[in-house]
């Protein structure tokens, strides 16, 4: 094994700058035996690398290959296989593991020894052993260890040399050597003189030595002379220092006994201030005046300075009660009084103020409901039983005005205890709760009473705005509904051009939708009464809004139980007993004070969405064309409550009736859809222009009025192109069916009118249709014009057709002439049957026939004539080309020429 070692140090590590420290020769477990040798080395440059490196002998001759290496660092356990018992397999886990199997125990053990010490010189990692015997994992020497990593160590036991590394000699050494050997000129010849000279020098030097170490004896004995009488000095100091700290320990102990004294005396007046201040600290912040007590006892509730005076009481109690009282405090009798008197006196205070404001409440209603808006029993039995009466009259007479009252005096008068009402609250949450039940119980009757009223006044005059109203509804008592017939919407009937629209009496008829001057004076009425109603509405809420944030204190964020989610029950001194909704369970879960101030609205206000639902249904049966007033009043509205708070009772009141208003919207566009699907026309007069296609110019016209500038504009929009379809399909059905007018007749006036409005209009939206109402009417428009002018020169038309078709077939023009079928002779022949009279004549007929199609509304026929002129002279001039191109130099021509044709064309236009 040491030549084969020498070997591979020779001819593989050597070369690569590495020593070989460490052998075993194995072979794979398991497999085929094929020997190889594992390598422990290291480099012989800085930094040191250790790698364990596998070397194999080549097959083809007797020397040995690096076959592959691994870093040390990159090993993570040595598994040794059994410590006990001798067994040469082991396994090193590398980025795998590799299994070997040694040529024997002792090799294994050997190099296993060699790594674990390679590792604890070169690299202190981690690594783990297994199963491997406590013995070969000794600890290097201390000494071993103290050595730099530059100067040679022991790693494998008994191979000193073959560890000990190469140290480089400095320059000085190497000039000292150059010199000894330059003065002995036999230093490289004779080596054995050589070291014998250097022997003779080396014990010269130690013989010099000797005498220098004998030569110093003397001075020596006088340094130890020196140190026993230092050490004497010493001696005596020490005995000095003794009796020193003997003195000094004494006066120690007084001025401990001094120093205990004073931290008694400072204990006690520290504890004697602490005392004061404890007794300074309750008597300032427990101790309520005398004034205060009188005032939170007997202080006058009605009076300014008697409400300030108990502002300031119940101020300073709560600011007693709320003290932080420090630790032990509570065990205190002085305290537990004080504590005591001040819960008598917030009680007391607490069930008076009650009382109080529980009277000024019954008082405010009483006072208010007297004053009520009413509407006498006389006005309606007068205004709408009588039969014959002039209603109109009577409304405007008697009526109320539409207004709400103001309720600013109340408000002003309870905002005095807001302040007390705070207070309440942060004392007493139940009385505090009970009266604001209390308040929004009596606010919810007053408000349903004054709603009512108000709403009915405006029923009455908006029912006053259509005079067919007047003579259909009805109101019974304060209930404010609406009664009577109401017929059903009669199919549409075309009647000719000058009866087009349905006579129905019905107020949903859409026929009495034209835009007359009585049609638009009552919408503005109407538009009038509904923007009054919003905006009397309006500043009412917001101002009861803004008053039950300032009284209740409610503008703060905090966690509180909103005081309407409590259950049914009957106030303690005896007041009306609180209605609470259905929902009070899920109200339990809101917690913001804004979730309170809108329970406490809508409560309160419950009232004012059905009869704005109410309200908007009667204008909706008065004229389905209120829908759009509607829209864009609320949307008004809504917007500008959103923009000051979007969760206020307002806003989310006005934006539910909204969606109301936006469905009736939907519902009068669908309801003129369906007139349009169920339109029926006249099978002995001609059609004109359709009664739905008028009404969608009348309605595109009010909706621009209306909606210029609104925010709704986007639902118009989306109206206009339901509507704009719808008529598209219902024109071509009508255009369809129609027995008595052409199709394209019908197709080209509707189109036409159509195309005209939205260009006068000029709805963005609509580009679209516009373009293809425009391509529709000019389709149509041509179609009629030749299906109509149809063949006036019929057998020559024939003629020329049978030309065109020799052509067709191969005949060349030139020789058509000679066809049997097609001579001079018979060209000639049909020429002579359409003399200038003759086609004149036709042509007149042919006028009275579109006169007698189109309508005069509309004013195509002139459009229609000018058209069948073009189309006339186009076919002349067909002919003419192809006479001379089959039968040049023949000299025929027609019996009339282009100017005889206008002249015809233009004395029958005038002529009718």
């Amino acid at each position: 094994m040491t030549a084969i070692k020498h070997a591979l140090q020779r001819d593989i590590f050597t070369p690569n700058d590495e020593r070989l420290l460490g052998i075993v020769n194995v072979c794979k477990a398991g497999k085929k035996k094929k020997n190889c040798f594992l390598c422990a080395t290291v480099t012989t440059e800085r930094p040191v690398q250790v790698k364990v490196v596998k070397v194999k002998k080549s097959d083809k001759g007797d020397f040995y290959k690096r076959q592959q290496a691994w870093e040390l660092r990159d090993l993570t356990v040595v598994d040794a296989k059994d410590a006990s018992k001798e067994n040469p397999e082991f396994d090193l886990h590398f980025e795998k593991v590799y299994k070997w199997l040694a040529s024997s125990t002792a090799e294994k053990n050997s190099f296993i020894s060699c790594i674990w010490k390679l590792n604890q010189r070169y690299l202190r990692k981690k690594l783990e052993f297994v199963n491997v015997s406590s013995q070969l994992l000794e600890e290097l020497p201390k000494a071993e260890e103290s050595v730099p990593s530059g100067e040679s160590q022991s790693v494998a036991g008994g191979d000193e040399d073959a560890l000990e590394e190469y140290q480089e000699l400095s320059a000085r050494e190497e000039q000292d050597i150059e010199s000894m050997m330059e003065m002995c000129e036999f230093a490289v010849s004779n080596a054995e003189a050589f070291a014998e000279k250097l022997f003779k020098e080396l014990q010269v030097l130690d013989g010099a030595n000797i005498q220098s170490i004998m030569a110093s004896e003397k001075q020596v004995n006088i340094l130890m002379q020196l140190l026993d009488e230092a050490l004497a000095e010493v001696d005596t100091i020490e005995g000095k220092l003794s009796s020193y700290e003997e003195m000094l320990q004494s006066v120690k102990d007084q001025m401990d006994q001094i120093s205990q004294s004073n931290r008694l005396i400072q204990i006690s007046n520290t504890n004697n201030g602490k005392l004061l201040d404890e007794i300074q600290f309750l008597v300032n912040y427990m101790d309520l005046s005398k004034g205060h007590i009188r005032a939170l006892q007997e202080g006058d509730l009605t009076s300014p300075r008697g409400i300030e005076a108990c502002i300031s009481a119940s101020e300073a109690l709560l600011q007693c009660m709320n003290v932080a009282l420090r630790p032990g405090h509570e065990q205190l009798a002085a305290v537990n009084q004080q504590q005591k008197l001040f819960a008598e006196l917030r009680d007391t205070f607490a069930r008076r103020l009650t009382n109080h404001l529980n009277n000024v409440f019954v008082h405010q209603f009483n006072h208010f409901s007297y004053f009520k808006m009413t509407i006498p029993q006389y006005y309606r039995s007068s205004c709408l039983s009588l039969p014959g009466h002039d209603q109109s009259s009577t409304l405007s007479q008697n009526t109320a005005e539409l207004t709400l009252p103001k309720h600013s005096p109340l408000h002003r008068d309870l905002l005095r205890y807001a302040k007390l009402m705070e207070w309440l609250k942060n004392t007493h949450r139940e009385k505090y709760e009970g009266l604001s039940r209390t308040y929004v119980d009596y606010m919810n009757r007053l408000y349903e009473r004054e709603i009512k009223d108000f709403f009915e006044v405006a029923k009455i005059k908006m029912a006053g705005t259509s005079k067919e109203a007047k003579g259909k509804f009805g109101l019974h008592g304060s209930s404010g509904k609406l009664t009577g017939s109401t017929s059903s919407l009669n199919k549409l009937t075309v009647q000719g051009s000058n009866s087009r629209r349905s006579q129905s009496s019905s107020l949903l008829d859409m026929g009495n939708m034209s835009a007359s001057d009585m049609d638009v004076a009552d919408r503005t009425k109407f538009d009038k009464i509904f923007e009054q109603v919003l905006s009397e509405l309006e500043p009412l809420c917001l101002a009861e809004q803004d008053f039950i944030s300032k009284f209740f204190k409610l503008q703060q964020h905090q966690t509180v139980l909103p005081p309407l989610a409590q259950p049914e029950t009957e106030e303690a001194d005896g007041s009306v007993p609180s209605r609470m909704p259905p929902q009070a369970d899920h109200r339990h879960s809101l917690s913001s004070e804004k979730d309170m101030v809108r329970l406490m609205m809508n409560k309160i206000f419950q009232s004012i969405e059905p009869e704005l639902n109410s309200l908007i249904a009667l204008g909706d049966k008065i004229d389905s064309f209120h829908s759009l007033y509607m829209l864009v009043k609320m949307s008004h509205h809504v917007w500008t409550a959103e923009n000051v708070d979007p969760a206020s009772f307002l806003s989310t009141t006005l934006g539910n009736v909204l969606v109301t208003v936006k469905r009736n919207f939907d519902k009068c566009i669908s309801g003129q859809i369906k007139q349009m699907e169920e339109v029926k026309i006249s099978k002995k007069s001609k059609v004109g222009i359709l009664p739905f296609v008028t009404r969608f110019e009348e309605f595109a016209e009010l909706a621009e009025t209306i909606f210029r500038n609104a925010e709704r504009r986007g639902d118009l929009d989306k109206a206009y192109v339901k509507l704009i379809r719808a008529v598209f399909m219902n024109v071509e059905k009508v255009a369809s069916e129609s027995q008595k007018t052409p199709r394209d007749v019908v197709m080209m006036e509707n189109f036409h009118h159509i195309f005209s409005t939205l260009s006068r209009l000029k709805i963005s939206c609509l580009d679209a249709e516009r373009r293809e109402a425009k391509h529709k009417y000019t389709d149509h428009l041509q179609s009629y014009v030749i299906n109509s002018l149809g063949q006036p020169l019929e057998k020559l038309n024939h003629f020329f057709e049978g030309v065109e078709a020799r052509v067709a077939q191969g005949v060349r023009e030139e020789e058509v002439s000679y066809q049997l079928a097609f001579n001079k002779q018979e060209l000639r022949k049909v020429i002579k049957e359409y003399p200038g009279k003759e086609v004149k004549k036709g042509l007149d007929n042919l006028y009275k026939k579109v006169d007698k199609h189109l309508c005069e509304e509309e004013s195509l026929l002139q459009v229609v004539w000018h058209s069948m002129q073009d189309e006339f002279i186009r076919q002349y001039k067909h002919f003419e080309g192809l006479i001379g191109r089959c039968y040049p130099g023949s000299g025929i021509t027609m019996e009339f020429t282009i100017q005889d044709m206008l002249e015809y064309f233009s004395s029958i236009a005038q002529s009718h």
